[in-house]
């Protein structure tokens, strides 16, 4: 299998760390607002490199994160005029409820900022030991860039190229212009925490460094997000994670391309965004997934509702197949007795997917096999329907995450189901030793993520709210 590594800005072979298990670390959203179509891009590729790579035979680990704690929170929390986890929270039930209805399976672990603050500071504590962190004048606390020689090298430019026309945060108590910070002094009205350097909270690029290492260890696989973060968040991460530890931080980068309106990037702050919310009220989430997933995941992407519209027509058309496939059969469509046919077209998506994850050759071969099966329905050749259906739906469509019935889309949720059980039997038991406290802390937590938990006779049971 071979990937584009950023880093090295060519396609190199994959190799993981530890055999048969790859660690993944993808950055997540700023929990401020809904997802956007571009939120949703990195989300619906790693969804699905991630079940390929579990078909491949892979024990993959793949952490997002909920930025938490941040000026768009804050700014958006004054304006309501609530606390910032009011907002927060409000907005990673959000992400659920979006995430759940895109169809995409539930990462490995959503880890919060703030609930690594303590963490967040020792890094801190440990990178000013090493003559790495400094405490400027108005309270901050800087990475110092001039202290770490290999800055730059994932964005592939020198550091006085940096300095002009980057996104770097100007301040007079800098040392280096490309200096970032670490910790930020608080400031009156806003949440803050104790800490060495006085109150404050943690400055954006430290805290995935600290959970990705905290969950995935000091040196992971692949760290992955949009590469409109390459530089300054994933340059500052790589910065302060190798600074700290002294070891490699992640083995590869894999990076997405922009979706664009018009030739812009969305942003949420250009104002040029399509929420995932809004389109899956007009568009079946395959319609979002196949447009994604026909695009090579590294290049950039203009979306309108135009293009949308133009897909639909072809999604519908494969779905009205598929469906009368299972019309045909009444429901119930055989395996196929044989699998060459099978096994040929499994071969093709492994050797697609195993060149820099090359989805757009699959999709294509998805439609080329929905004429052929349409055929094969025409002529009522038993046989061939039932091998082009089987390789459609369980073979490209259950590892892209496109076209599942509700049974697959179901034991995709099994993992989901076997945790809470896990958790609903550990709370039950502190019920029988009288922790009430513990037991509806847990309830109450899990009911902020969306799951309603009920104490009945016949047990505790949950359910996900719509």
């Amino acid at each position: 299998m071979r990937i584009y590594d950023t880093l090295k800005s060519e396609i190199v072979d994959f190799i993981p760390i530890n055999g048969d298990e790859v660690k993944i670390y993808l950055c997540g959203p700023t929990v401020y607002n809904l997802i956007h179509v571009g939120n949703a891009r990195p989300i619906i590729v790693f969804d699905a490199f991630r079940r390929f790579l579990e078909h491949l035979g892979y024990k993959v680990t793949l952490v997002q994160n909920f930025t938490d704690i941040d000026d768009k929170i804050i700014n958006e929390a004054q304006k309501e005029e609530v606390s910032f986890e009011t907002v927060a929270k409000r907005y990673i039930i959000e992400y659920w409820r979006d995430t759940l209805n895109l169809k995409v399976r539930a990462f490995s672990f959503h880890p919060k900022t703030t609930n690594y603050i303590d963490q967040i500071i020792q890094y801190i504590v440990e990178l000013e030991s090493k003559g790495y962190a400094y405490k400027a004048e108005n309270g901050d606390v800087y990475f110092d860039v001039s202290k770490f020689k290999n800055y730059g090298e994932l964005s592939h430019r020198k550091t006085d190229e940096l300095i002009f026309g980057a996104r770097i945060e100007v301040s007079k108590f800098k040392r280096n212009p490309l200096d970032f910070v670490l910790w930020k002094s608080s400031k009156a009205g806003e949440p803050s925490w104790e800490s060495p350097w006085g109150e404050g909270r943690p400055g954006w690029h430290i805290e995935c460094s600290v959970m990705s290492s905290e969950i995935l260890g000091e040196t992971f696989d692949i760290h992955a997000g949009g590469n409109d973060l390459i530089f300054p968040h994933h340059e500052n991460e790589r910065a302060q994670a190798i600074a700290k530890s002294g070891k490699d931080f992640a083995k590869y980068w894999m990076h997405n391309g922009m979706i664009q309106m018009k030739k812009d990037k969305m942003s949420k702050s250009l104002g040029n965004v399509l929420y995932v919310r809004d389109l899956l009220k007009k568009f079946d989430s395959d319609v979002l997934k196949v447009f994604i997933l026909s695009k090579h995941y590294r290049i950039p992407i203009d979306i309108n509702e135009e293009l949308l519209n133009a897909q639909k027509i072809s999604v519908d058309r494969i779905k009205k197949t598929l469906q009368s496939v299972e019309d045909y059969f009444l429901g119930k469509v055989p395996y196929p007795k044989e699998d060459s046919f099978v096994k040929e077209n499994e071969n093709y998506l492994i050797e697609n997917l195993s060149n820099d994850f090359n989805t757009p050759n699959v999709i294509a071969r998805i439609f080329e096999l929905s004429k052929e099966l349409n055929k094969a329905l025409d002529t009522k050749n038993e046989k061939k329907i039932i091998e082009i259906y089987y390789t459609i739906r369980y073979i490209y469509g259950s590892i892209l995450g496109i076209f599942e019935t509700n049974e697959q889309i179901k034991d995709n949720n099994l993992e989901i189901n076997s945790l809470m059980e896990i958790i609903l039997n550990v709370r039950t038991e502190l019920r029988k030793k009288g922790f009430y406290e513990i037991s509806d802390y847990i309830r109450d937590k899990l009911n902020a993520i969306n799951f309603e938990i009920k104490d009945t006779p016949e047990g505790t049971k949950y359910s996900i709210k719509n």
